[in-house]
């Protein structure tokens, strides 16, 4: 079975509203700029162009200099750091949260969708330039969404009692983590390379910032991968008066509550706060409420007059921290970007934006929902033509999956429905001589017919059971290779670490990635490994 997609529609693990979304349905029109077409980068360009100057350009260049000082920096990324310079060069942006070892899959095909973007726009405007930026999530503060990966099915887990912005923990402790992990791995060719990227990464580094750039930039350094945490006060500098603007009039809250009510339709992703800031040091990172005419930081005893958290910001601009609702906002302050990949549920909250954004007059990106893939070997794709599966076959939900293919194999119709539609049309010719008799038969006449469609849907329930337990071998195969792909019944990309499949496969992994996925496409990849 060869390597091959189906749309995002198809596979069943979307939402409403991103299906909405690629299907550029009219009520969603409003709530983004421009849809992400080769086509529609021109206008945005333009756009992002007037509004980004020189001296935001240089703050960002020089900062993005700092954080490479002590990097191993490839060519072209250090290429693409010096053409930030230029007003003709732009980012394609994803970000994603400091995941032990990178986390799971889905991780890899962010950045993959980044970088494969910015070389297709290359190739569509050859006189501008474009920028794969990973944006690390160093201020997030939920250190158990992050502290561990899975490898085959074990969970490799980090223990600690860190607080305040992940960006900033002590990788101490990660020793024992890697002990553990090196014991799963054995001893082969590539196990050693994983071990080695693993030691060099959280050993060598003394925070989870410092760990997580290494990591990125040995996988992605090649490709001219530019790595960026924006916990960084010229950064945040340039953030004050939208900080400022939040912490006075709250805008935030009052744009995104009015997006959200035309919503209604779909759940909500993310809900607004009053003040959608935190404070932040080292070991801290607490709301900033409004209480009583005062400035309060949760859970603490922090707390400022109006003049005297303006003059914090002023001075101290590093220690405010957007929250989910701002930080796009932040990221578009400081970056030249026209594009953020994500997931569904990311660009489900961007969607949420557009009219903040055009409160606070920066440009809204194109939202790109980032390419996903179904990793298989040969030897299950070779099950799966044994078994007659097709790849939406196995994307079915079990239940679906098995009761389809028992129908599909059994030796006698177990589908009811044409009986039950014979059914129906005898007992409509019942009703219409009931009317034109005795009206009050008419219930006894409905009542039988209920009766009758229950008794075929219990019958049909047990010749379906009893087909599957015929063919209980045939689907006990076909259960086992749909566990091995969607473990826990879920996306791959969400259970598994690259680890898994670099062991077996080594950099052949990434270059076929990198080869495959095709961010425009808007299609789930199904990948069959050599």
């Amino acid at each position: 079975m060869p390597t091959d997609c189906i749309t995002f529609q198809s596979s069943g693990y979307f939402t409403p509203i991103m299906n909405d979304y690629l299907e550029r349905k009219p009520h969603l029109n409003e709530l983004y700029n421009r849809f992400p077409t080769l086509e529609s980068f021109g206008e945005q360009f333009k756009e992002k162009q007037a509004q980004f100057d020189a001296k935001t350009r240089m703050v960002l260049v020089n900062e993005l200099q700092k954080q490479y000082a002590n990097v191993p920096t490839s060519e072209l990324t250090n290429l693409h750091i010096n053409l930030l310079k230029s007003n003709s060069t732009f980012t394609v942006t994803t970000g994603h949260q400091l995941n032990l070892f990178t986390g799971p899959l889905y991780f890899l095909y962010k950045i993959i969708s980044t970088i494969n973007l910015c070389k297709e726009l290359k190739a569509h405007y050859p006189e501008q330039n474009f920028v794969p930026i990973y944006w690390m999530a160093t201020e997030d503060h939920d250190f158990e969404e992050i502290n561990y990966f899975n490898f085959k099915g074990k969970n490799i887990r980090w223990n600690n009692d860190a607080m305040g912005p992940v960006g900033r923990f002590s990788t101490a402790g990660l020793q024992d983590v890697f002990e553990v992990f090196a014991l799963e791995l054995g001893n082969s060719l590539h196990a050693t390379t994983i071990k080695n990227l693993f030691e060099a990464a959280y050993l060598q580094h003394e925070n989870l910032s410092d760990a997580t750039r290494y990591l990125a930039n040995a996988l992605f350094g090649k490709y001219g991968l530019v790595i960026l945490d924006a916990d960084r006060s010229e950064l945040k500098r340039q953030f004050i008066p939208f900080v400022k603007d939040e912490l006075l009039h709250q805008t935030a809250f009052q744009k995104v509550t009015e997006t959200i009510a035309r919503l209604k339709a779909y759940p909500i992703q993310v809900q607004p706060r009053e003040i959608n800031l935190f404070y932040i040091e080292d070991r801290l990172r607490a709301r900033i409420v409004f209480e009583n005419g005062i400035y309060k930081v949760l859970d603490t005893t922090i707390q400022f007059s109006e003049a005297e958290i303006l003059l914090e910001l002023e001075e101290h601009p590093e220690q405010f921290s957007p929250n989910v609702i701002m930080r796009p906002l932040y990221q578009e302050v400081i970056l030249p970007n026209l594009c953020y990949i994500g997931g569904g549920g990311e660009i489900a909250y961007w969607l949420e934006l557009k009219s903040y954004f055009e409160a606070s007059k920066i440009p809204f990106p194109i939202l790109l929902l980032r390419n996903s893939a179904l990793l298989v070997s040969e030897k299950q794709a070779k099950k799966a033509d044994k078994l007659g599966l097709s790849w939406a076959d196995l994307f079915a939900k079990q239940t679906q999956l098995l009761t389809a293919q028992t129908q599909l194999v059994s030796e006698f119709p177990i589908d009811l429905t044409a009986q039950k539609q014979v059914l129906k049309a005898q007992f409509e010719a019942l009703k219409r001589l009931a009317m034109q008799t005795d009206k009050s038969f008419l219930g006894a006449v409905n009542a039988q017919e209920t009766k009758q469609i229950k008794g075929l849907a219990h019958l049909e329930k047990r010749l379906l059971k009893a087909q599957k337990r015929h063919y209980a071998d045939l689907l006990s195969r076909i259960t086992e290779l749909q566990n091995e792909l969607f473990p826990n019944q879920s996306l791959q990309e969400r259970q598994a670490n690259f680890s898994t499949y670099y062991l077996e496969n080594g950099e052949l992994l990434l270059s076929q990635l990198m080869a495959e996925l095709q961010p425009l496409a808007q299609n789930f990849n199904v990948l069959v490994l050599p």
